[in-house]
């Protein structure tokens, strides 16, 4: 919950210590709070939002706390506000499960129509909500391509240039003074960027994970990792085995 903690505090412009880099040669900027930017286009992309988790798992009889939904979207309003896109480009599981689109409260849908306000908006289908966002603003498809990249939900095995994406929502491990620091990360080779999950609710999965083989230049591989206030950027090799 730490992201949300920093949101309700970060500096409302993008003087923060984010993380450039150039992905298939578009500059992006990773920031603290999980999305990314690219200024060149005013483009927000964030990933992997799981709204409406805590009442997915409640129509399955599994209790989690209510705050899920609301939580992730006030941090989804800090990065708006921040950076104040053009076009907001959301990579899939931006709900939890099939339901939750049509379900979810109006109190919620309201809020996403204000940020959704005089902007474009993508809502890219996911393996948990293909059938796309029911009655918000924007558009739900497949993939998109935009700016020289491709966004979409999957990671693909093969040509991979200029893709975003999330899914697999990538964390890495470092040794900070004799303690491991496990955080959910940017991942990228120059080629290809896979995002963290967005969900405030939603857990990683190392990169070094056999899920993730094949899907990166290791040698180049740098992963960005979310600080409580900044991003720490760490060579693969010189993450924890």
């Amino acid at each position: 919950m730490h992201r949300l903690a920093h949101a309700r505090s970060a500096p409302t412009d993008s003087t923060v210590a984010s993380a450039r880099a150039i992905v298939h040669g578009v500059e992006a900027v990773c920031d603290p709070l999980g999305s990314l930017y690219l200024p060149e286009t005013r483009t927000l992309v964030v990933s992997d939002l799981h709204l409406e988790k805590g009442s997915a798992f409640a129509r399955r009889g599994m209790m989690l706390p209510p705050y899920d939904t609301l939580a992730t979207l006030r941090v989804l309003e800090a990065a708006i506000t921040r950076h104040d896109p053009r076009l907001v480009i959301s990579l899939g599981d931006n709900f939890h499960d099939r339901v939750g689109s049509a379900a979810m409260p109006d109190t919620f849908r309201h809020m996403i129509a204000a940020m959704a306000m005089g902007r474009e908006w993508v809502w890219i289908n996911g393996n948990h909500d293909p059938d796309g966002a029911s009655g918000l603003p924007g558009i739900s498809l497949d993939e998109f391509r935009h700016a020289g990249l491709t966004f979409r939900h999957e990671p693909s095995r093969g040509d991979a240039s200029g893709e975003i994406a999330g899914h697999l929502h990538p964390a890495a491990t470092v040794v900070r003074r004799e303690k491991s620091v496990r955080r959910a990360c940017f991942a990228t080779d120059g080629t290809r960027l896979l995002m963290p999950a967005f969900g405030v609710t939603t857990g990683g999965l190392d990169l070094r994970h056999r899920a993730m083989t094949g899907l990166f230049d290791r040698a180049k591989l740098v992963a960005h990792m979310l600080g409580r206030d900044r991003i720490y950027s760490v060579r693969f090799t010189n993450l924890m085995a």
